[in-house]
């Protein structure tokens, strides 16, 4: 299995002597990075700051660069952790290393604790300890963390670099080599395509060493090789997510939580809410900062959600913000969000567009993080095809497949769609240490087997949640923010797009062809922003059914006739939404 993507906006250049003298902190963030350039540094410098500022949405608070003769570094921040001091790269005063992070470390305080020298900390940052860490342990300090993150780190006494990414790739990163063998980093692939001859998306799950010259697989579990036998327990489940989303409350500005009405968002809402009083930071010891905490949803008037996720905001005690869009507003978005989310997948675009919308919202009410409920699909084969999984051992293939293409998909929309705005966005249920427990579980009693899916996650929070959602169907987001909303990108594509014209598709794209007119048009406004084969071959293409992988979709004879992500396709999975 494979996992793919790069960090936030860092940027590293090799280049020649110039210096700026940065503090830093930590954020979700852009990182632009260049190594073996050889121009003068003032050029590869001016460069960097250009190539940064095409990525400044993620991190609008404040820029940093560092450059010397082998590097150069430039940051965009989005201060969420020690807001008080200053702006990335940072600087270990006693090496001379140089760190750019995108990301959330959550355990760096436990970290400090395995630290054996004294080190001259200049920030509560919970990223400065990367430094430090590599100085002690090198490389093999990264299967330490846990948290979402991209980097880039120079060593100065070598002249060598370190490039990392996170898991699962939860947050962006891509990398490429332009035609005199230069590399470059970023966090996003607008800052790199134009320069680049080869690029690819950075492989989450790996890191990238100078020394080795090769992409190294540092995040490698059993549970991606081999079926797990574990047996359930549905107290250590619970538990374990309710850990893991304390984890993640870790901030020092005001958040929110996005609350569809279905299971996921929900539980993440809920749970967050349980210590939404106190300071996460400081262990409990003090009142929270900001101790409303704020639910989100969206949709077309009368959308399937908004009901439901009006009741969880009651329920859970939240100051709900219903935000409704109208299929105009939509379709006016859907060039933006190509460009911002780097893709032209039918159902990210489809999913992300609501969401864009939401993000600007949220950002205009002075939220800078929110908390989502990605990843729970892939991890319980809640998507509704999963009822058809004929035996434990293609479920398990099936959900480890999914995971690997999260950075391509649900990853990449959670987090470019907010990004766009300045808004960071967790998803509690890919963290690593939840992982580690939820995909040990014996597929078995994962499996539908005539019940709803995810049953066993419902089961494990029984009571936390009324049962009208505890127990609701899965709805995907595309439709459950309005079922108008997929019927109006269809319609749209068929007056856009004749079949002639579609017949014709593999003369026009030869590399990922479109396989639909709805994709076929989203592909033209992705070519129009990212030019040339290795940005088309970024974005995966292939037959997919209400979200299936192409091999689930041998699963049904039904699939195999139809061409369409929604999950509508599923037909007669239920009679209603309880289990």
């Amino acid at each position: 299995m494979h996992l793919v993507q790069l960090f936030a906006n860092t940027y590293i250049y090799h280049a020649k002597p110039y210096q700026s003298n940065l503090r830093g902190q930590h954020c979700m963030c852009g990182i632009v990075a260049i190594f073996g350039y050889n121009e003068n540094t003032g050029v590869v410098r001016e460069r960097a700051i250009k190539m940064a500022a095409m990525i400044r949405h993620r991190g609008p608070d404040w820029s940093g660069v560092y450059a010397d003769r082998h590097a150069v570094l430039a940051h965009e921040r989005l201060s969420i952790v020690d807001v008080e001091h200053g702006a990335q790269p940072l600087i270990d005063k006693r090496t001379g290393n140089v760190l750019a992070v995108n990301g959330e470390i959550y355990n760096h305080r436990e970290l400090r604790k395995r630290l054996k020298r004294r080190h001259e900390w200049q920030t509560k940052s919970d990223c400065e300890v990367i430094l430090y860490l590599y100085d002690e342990y090198g490389p093999g300090f990264i299967g330490m963390l846990s948290g979402i993150f991209a980097f880039a780190l120079y060593d100065k006494r070598s002249g060598g670099y370190l490039i990392a990414r996170d898991h699962i790739g939860i947050e962006p990163l891509y990398i490429g080599w332009d035609n005199a063998g230069a590399l470059y980093v970023a966090s996003e692939m607008k800052a790199i395509v134009g320069r680049c001859r080869k690029l690819k998306e950075f492989p989450p799950g790996t890191y990238y060493d100078s020394k080795e010259k090769g992409f190294v697989r540092w995040y490698d579990e059993k549970w991606m090789h081999s079926l797990p036998r574990k047996k359930a327990s549905l107290r250590k489940l619970r538990s374990s997510f309710e850990a893991a989303v304390r984890r993640q409350l870790m901030t020092d500005v005001p958040y929110g939580v996005l609350v569809s009405g279905g299971l996921d968002s929900s539980l993440v809402a809920a749970v967050a809410a349980e210590y939404r009083k106190r300071r996460i930071e400081t262990n409990g010891r003090e009142e929270a900062w900001w101790p409303r905490l704020h639910s989100f949803s969206i949709g077309l008037t009368g959308a399937p959600d908004t009901k439901c996720a009006k009741k969880v905001a009651r329920h859970i005690g939240t100051v709900h913000h219903e935000i409704t869009f109208t299929v105009q507003e939509g379709m006016d978005a859907i060039r933006d969000v190509i460009y911002h989310l780097e893709t032209f997948d039918t159902t990210t675009i489809r999913a992300a567009t609501p969401m864009y919308l939401m993000a600007r919202k949220i950002k205009s009410m002075g939220i800078k993080m929110v908390l989502s409920g990605e990843g729970s699909d892939e991890v319980f084969g809640g998507y509704l095809y999963f009822h058809m999984a004929p035996n434990p051992e293609e479920f398990h293939r099936e959900t480890v497949t999914k995971l690997s293409l999260l950075s391509k998909y649900d990853c990449l929309r959670a987090n470019k769609a907010t990004a766009a705005w300045g808004l960071e966005t967790r998803v509690p249920f890919l963290d690593k240490e939840f992982l580690s427990y939820a995909m040990s579980i014996d597929p078995a009693d994962k499996m539908c087997n005539g019940r709803m899916e995810k049953h066993m996650l419902r089961k494990a929070f029984d009571g936390l949640l009324p049962d009208e959602i505890l127990w609701r169907q899965k709805e995907q987001f595309s439709d459950g923010v309005g079922y108008g909303w997929i019927d109006a990108l269809k319609g749209f594509a068929e007056q856009r797009i004749s079949d002639s014209v579609m017949k014709r598709a593999g003369d026009r794209f030869p590399v990922q062809t479109p396989t639909s007119k709805e994709q076929y048009y989203y592909r033209t406004v992705f070519d129009e922003f990212f030019k040339g084969r290795a940005a088309a071959l970024t974005v995966p293409v292939g037959p997919s059914v209400a979200c299936s992988t192409p091999a689930a979709i041998k699963w049904s004879k039904e699939f195999q006739k139809s061409n369409d992500p929604s999950g509508r396709v599923v037909k007669g999975v239920h009679k209603h939404g309880w289990g």
